[in-house]
């Protein structure tokens, strides 16, 4: 049985979901809702998982998980850089994985491998076809600063905390001694991709 690491896991659930019709989080995966799938997941390496979820008034998912703590958006649709920054806020460990909640395939051992990359960066940041993967990343506590600072600024990009903080760039090469066909990146945004990842998991029809 893999150990389990010493980090937290925060998962990015309130963002818009126009390409995909729904809520991404409340998508069908084997009989669960995707968040519960990626939850249980998660559960397999962290001890403390931290959802960053919509306000309830604007959220049809019903967050009803023992042992999980959910951080309610004050306003809806203030983007992953904030909400990044309140799940910092809300960890107890000093390191954390963040991703978001359209990862069916997600793999909490490459999550684990990822944190175990930080070393003493600020952040570990896959690069996955050459685009930065930031909602699939770990990240040292502190980061919540420099990412309320770049909120201050106006910025709104997540990928801006990249040249914000010290940050370890993780090669797709040193991504595929962990995951050989990078599966745990694939990311849902319509509904042939939900289907695609379904048949991937073996869970089709």
């Amino acid at each position: 049985m893999s150990s389990i690491v010493a980090a937290s896991a925060i998962v990015v659930a309130g963002g818009r979901n126009s390409r995909m019709g729904r809520p991404k989080a409340a998508l069908d995966f084997g009989g669960v809702p995707l968040l519960t799938r990626i939850i249980s997941e998660l559960k397999r390496r962290f001890a403390e998982i931290v959802v960053v979820a919509a306000p309830e008034s604007e959220d049809s998912l019903q967050i009803d998980l023992p042992a999980i703590k959910t951080i309610r958006d004050e306003t809806a649709y203030q983007g992953p850089l904030d909400a990044l920054r309140r799940g910092l806020d809300a960890v107890t460990n000093e390191i954390a994985f963040a991703c978001s909640c359209d990862l069916p395939l997600l793999d909490s051992d490459v999550a684990a491998a990822i944190v175990a990359m930080l070393g003493d960066f600020d952040a570990a940041i896959p690069v996955v076809g050459e685009k930065l993967q930031p909602l699939h990343a770990a990240y040292r506590k502190r980061c919540a600063s420099a990412l309320a600072a770049l909120a201050m600024r106006g910025e709104s990009r997540l990928i801006a905390i990249a040249d914000a903080v010290k940050t370890r760039r993780i090669s797709e090469n040193d991504l595929l001694v962990v995951d050989p066909h990078l599966r745990s990146f694939f990311n849902l945004n319509t509904p042939a991709d939900h289907q695609r990842a379904l048949r991937i998991a073996g869970l089709a029809g």
